[in-house]
C-alpha cells in the first residue's frame, strides 16, 4: 500500500514513512494512492466484529503484512486499547427516540483521541525498536490531543515528546491531564497564546527539514495518516450497530453525526464512504463554523477570529485535513488541491470550484451549533435520559433533536460522542446540571504539577529550538 501527497510534488512513501512524516515535504498530506473497495460480503462478515477487530481488519488492509506481520498488528492494538476502562473499548448508549451515542471516550484521558493515539503510538514504537532509532514528538495541542499523546508514549525509552499547551483556553482538567506526567520523556510547555497562534512555531521548526532531520523530530497532531486511519472504525462500527439489517439489497444507509474541529473524523469518513461503507455524513461545527461554510456555500475562508465557545477543542479556524477531502472528492487532483490550498495559505480565503463543491454537498451535510444550543442540548438529553453529555457531543445530539423535533421520517442516526463529560464540568455547570467527575479526575487537583511557561515576547521558536536540541545531546550521551 503506497501513500502519495495530495499536492501531487512528493515522492510516494509506504505506511512508515506516512507514519513518520505528519506533513509530505511539499506541505501536502498523505492519503492512500489507492482505496481498497469493500463489497457486500466483507461488510457482512465485518457487520459482528468488535471495535478493536474493525481497527484490525482497517489497519491490515492500510499497513500491509510485509511492513507489520499480522499477529504483531493484534498484539501491538490489543496493547493500545489495553488500559481502557469499557471492555468493548467504544460503546453505543441507545437512548429514546431513536438518539444512539457512540462514545468513543473510554480511554485514560476520557476522549476519543486515546484510540487513535494509542495505536498510532503502538505502530511508532515497533519501527523505533526494529531500527533502534529514537523520535521527538512535538505536539500543539487545543485540549485533547496533548494528554492522550502523553498518555500513548510516556516512559517509551525511544521517545521523547514535546507538548505546548495553550495557556487559560483548555480546561482545568485537560490541563492537569497533562501537566501532572511526570516521566523523564514528557516535556510541557504553557504558552501564553491560543492553540492557533501556538502552532506557529511549531511549524516554524518543522519547515527546517535539515533540523527535523537532523533530530528525528515528528508529529502526531490529527494530520498523521495513521489517526485518521484509525478513526475509519468510529464509521463502520457506527454503521453495524446502528443499521437495522444487512440482508437487504442495497445496503440501508445510516447517518453518522460527526463533532468537528480540525476534520479528522470527517475525513475518515469520507474514505469509509468511498470504500462502500453505505453511511451518509453530517458535520456538525460550533461557531467557529469554516467547515460548514464550505459545504454551505463552498466559502473556505478565515473569519475573524477563533470565537471561544462551550465546546473548546473543536474551537479551531484551520480545519487542515479539509485538504483530504477536498483531494478525495476531486478524484485524487492533486494539481486542483494544491492550487486551492496554496490560494488558501496565502490569502486566507478561497471559493471552491463548483464541480468540488457539488461533491462536498453530495458528500455530506453540515450545522453550526450555538452555546445555547450546547446547553440547551446537555439539559434535555439529561432530563429525557439521565445521560450526561459532553459540550461537543451536544453538538452533534442537537443536530438529532432539530432533525426529530421536524418529525421528519429520517434514516436511523449515530451521533460520535467524543469525550466524557467528566472533562467538560464548566460546561455541565453552564447548563444547569450537575458534574459528575470520577475520583481518578478528582485526584488530579492533588497531584504534583511540571510545566514550563511560554510568554508574550518570549521567541518560543528558540525556545522550541533549544528544547529539542537539548533532549537530542542528552539522548547521544544517553547511546
Amino acid at each position: 500500500m503506497w501513500y502519495v501527497s495530495t499536492r501531487g510534488m512528493a515522492p510516494r512513501v509506504d505506511f512508515e514513512g506516512a507514519l513518520f512524516s505528519g506533513y509530505a515535504p511539499d506541505g501536502g498530506l498523505f492519503m492512500p494512492k489507492e482505496l481498497p473497495q469493500l463489497g457486500i460480503e466483507t461488510l457482512r462478515q465485518w457487520s459482528s466484529l468488535s471495535y478493536p477487530s474493525l481497527v484490525k481488519e482497517l489497519c491490515t488492509l492500510f499497513i500491509g503484512p510485509e511492513l507489520i506481520p499480522r499477529d504483531v498488528l493484534n498484539d501491538l492494538i490489543d496493547r493500545a486499547f489495553h488500559r481502557f476502562r469499557h471492555r468493548e473499548v467504544v460503546h453505543l448508549s441507545r437512548l429514546r427516540n431513536g438518539l444512539n451515542v457512540l462514545e468513543l471516550w473510554h480511554g485514560v484521558t476520557y476522549a476519543f483521541k486515546d484510540l487513535a493515539l494509542g495505536c498510532t503510538a503502538q505502530f511508532l514504537q515497533y519501527f523505533l525498536e526494529k531500527k533502534e532509532k529514537h523520535v521527538t514528538v512535538v505536539v500543539g495541542t487545543s485540549g485533547d490531543t496533548g494528554s492522550a499523546a502523553i498518555e500513548s508514549v510516556q516512559g517509551a525509552k525511544n521517545v521523547d515528546i514535546i507538548v505546548l499547551l495553550p495557556q487559560g483556553h483548555c480546561t482545568k482538567i485537560q490541563e492537569l491531564q497533562m501537566t501532572t506526567v511526570l516521566r523523564e520523556n514528557v516535556h510541557v510547555f504553557g504558552v501564553e497564546g491560543n492553540s492557533d497562534e501556538l502552532d506557529e512555531p511549531i511549524k516554524a521548526v518543522f519547515a527546517d527539514v535539515a533540523f527535523v532531520k537532523k533530530h528525528n523530530l515528528m508529529s502526531l497532531n490529527s494530520i498523521n495518516w495513521s489517526r485518521v486511519l484509525v478513526q475509519m472504525a468510529h464509521h463502520f462500527f457506527a454503521y453495524f450497530q446502528c443499521a437495522p439489517s444487512l440482508d437487504t439489497h442495497p445496503l440501508p444507509p445510516v447517518e453518522v453525526v460527526v463533532p468537528t474541529g480540525a476534520a479528522g473524523n470527517l475525513a475518515a469518513g469520507c474514505l469509509a464512504q468511498k470504500m462502500g461503507l453505505p453511511i451518509r455524513l453530517v458535520v456538525a461545527v460550533n461557531r467557529n463554523d469554516i467547515i460548514h461554510r464550505t459545504v454551505q456555500r463552498g466559502d473556505f475562508s478565515l473569519s475573524k477570529a477563533v470565537e471561544l465557545t462551550l465546546a473548546s477543542a473543536m474551537d479551531i479556524q484551520v480545519p487542515y485535513n479539509m485538504e483530504r477531502i477536498f483531494w478525495l472528492l476531486s478524484g485524487s487532483d492533486n494539481q486542483g488541491t494544491r492550487a486551492l490550498m496554496e490560494q488558501f495559505e496565502r490569502t486566507q480565503s478561497t471559493s471552491l470550484p463548483k464541480e468540488l463543491h457539488d461533491k462536498l454537498s453530495e458528500a455530506m451535510t453540515s450545522e453550526s451549533v450555538s452555546d445555547e444550543a450546547i446547553t440547551r442540548t446537555m439539559s434535555r438529553c439529561w432530563e429525557e435520559n439521565q445521560y450526561l453529555l459532553c459540550p461537543h457531543s451536544a453538538v452533534a445530539v442537537s443536530y438529532h433533536y432539530q432533525q426529530t423535533d421536524r418529525q421528519q421520517p429520517s434514516l436511523p442516526r449515530c451521533c460520535l460522542a467524543p469525550a466524557s463529560a467528566a472533562k467538560f464540568p464548566e460546561a455541565v455547570l453552564a447548563a444547569g446540571l450537575t458534574p459528575e467527575t470520577p475520583a481518578e479526575i478528582l485526584a488530579l487537583e492533588f497531584k504534583e504539577t511540571r510545566c514550563t511557561p511560554m510568554r508574550k515576547g518570549d521567541d518560543w521558536t528558540l525556545m522550541l529550538r533549544n528544547t529539542i536540541e537539548g533532549l537530542s545531546w542528552q539522548q547521544r550521551a544517553h547511546s
